[in-house]
């Protein structure tokens, strides 16, 4: 008897379509759903979800969660010892007991077990729900089909280093701005409700006549003031609303189609997605993935949504016989022309695996030099901030004070 999943699925025209399924495994399923027109969007094994609910599934999220890190360990080390000539189910064991989060050893304990039951390692990772991302069961699934599974869990190994390494680097230089901001926002609305008020009661009492700027600074201070519950309660509407529409299609496209316009946000978006899509590609392929599911795979590994759009095109060109330089090459308005290029030339060579990786470390080292140089950028950018949030506050506080000191 198959395994059971829960999947949630989008037709093409946006509605969702979300139920329970029998299949051998997550990807036997997705091709199930796509043969009926749906794309699937979440996949979780219908065991895994029976063990979840309520307040111990918010925890297990929040607090169990398995992190990038644990899973390139299990890797490396899973590989190592396969290698050296352990079998499969004590090298689980070994790489278990080896793990620090009980979490994680609970997993490798239960993708152990159904490996000693008789089902191959990729079909243990792919029961383990969404823990493993699909191009790791994928790479594993070709690596026991070719006997090369410690190769292949080396290439998984790198793909997940790599993409953790440009997560980190972009996520690093977007805190320092965002902590800034919030840090202002903050402090403006501390001052707003213990500073102001103290300031236009003395501007009440001397009944002058009072600049815009000014009457808008003791407005808003008024309504913080009186009405701060009510501020708390909208903000906090207004930022789950702002999160439900933002994991909407249409919010997703928005929110892609602001980023992707952004002058020092445009390149590294290019960039980063051109080396995820490559890298991701060219492990694939060389672990002996067919093409066809390389492209299918990426596509669910990569966020963006144009980028999944121009692969889902690929996939359509190709079987149709085309390739897939001719779909980078058709979309340099979001792929770099030097994408198309390399992939060009890795098909006239037979040697598509290494220019795409080849291409990879080019824009991998590309947005890690960008990264730098947007930290650099956004410095003087938030002090001319801080700066204009400073001087209107002075302009509309203190200059009707020294305009008052003047008058008498």
């Amino acid at each position: 008897m198959s395994p059971k999943f829960i999947y949630e699925a989008v037709r093409a025209d946006g509605s969702k379509n979300d139920g329970t399924a029998e299949a051998a495994d997550r990807y036997a399923l997705a091709r199930q759903l796509r043969s009926e027109g749906l794309t699937v969007v979440k996949v979780t094994s219908a065991e895994v979800a029976a063990r979840r609910g309520g307040l111990g599934r918010f925890w297990r999220n929040f607090a169990g969660r398995v992190s990038i890190k644990e899973k390139i360990i299990f890797a490396s080390s899973l590989g190592a010892m396969v290698g050296a000539g352990l079998t499969l189910s004590r090298a689980l064991d070994v790489v278990g007991r080896q793990s620090s989060s009980k979490r994680f050893r609970q997993i490798v304990g239960e993708i152990s077990e159904r490996v000693q039951k008789g089902s191959s390692l990729h079909e243990a990772l792919a029961a383990a729900g969404n823990i493993f991302p699909p191009v790791f069961t994928a790479m594993v699934a070709a690596g026991e089909e070719s006997g090369k599974l410690p190769q292949s869990l080396e290439v998984v190994r790198q793909q997940l280093a790599k993409s953790y390494d440009l997560r980190r680097k972009i996520r690093g230089a977007m805190i320092y701005p965002a902590v800034i901001v919030s840090v202002i926002i903050v402090i403006g609305i501390l001052m707003m409700i213990f500073l102001v008020p103290n300031l236009s009661a003395l501007f009440r009492d001397l009944k002058v006549e009072l600049p815009l700027s000014t009457r808008l600074v003791i407005g808003t201070s008024d309504f913080l003031a009186n009405h701060l519950w009510l501020f708390l309660l909208g903000l906090a509407v207004a930022i789950a609303a702002a999160v439900k529409f933002s994991r909407s299609l249409t919010g997703q496209r928005l929110a892609t189609r602001v980023w992707m316009h952004l002058p020092a946000i445009r390149t590294i978006i290019k960039n980063y997605n051109a080396a995820v899509t490559m890298r991701t590609i060219s492990s694939l392929i060389s672990s002996g993935v067919s093409m066809i599911e390389s492209l299918k795979i990426t596509q669910e590994v990569l966020q963006n949504l144009y980028y999944r759009e121009v692969l889902g095109t690929a996939l359509e060109s190709i079987q149709k016989g085309g390739t897939l330089s001719q779909t980078f090459k058709q979309h340099e308005d979001i792929f770099p022309v030097l994408v198309g290029e390399m992939t060009e030339v890795g098909e006239e060579t037979g040697n598509l695996s290494g220019m795409l990786l080849k291409g990879a470390v080019f824009f991998e080292e590309d947005v890690d030099q960008a990264t730098k140089n947007l930290s650099t950028i956004i410095e003087p950018a938030l002090m001319i901030l801080i700066g204009i949030f400073v001087g209107f506050f002075a302009v509309s506080m203190l200059g009707p004070m020294y305009s008052l000191s003047d008058a008498i």
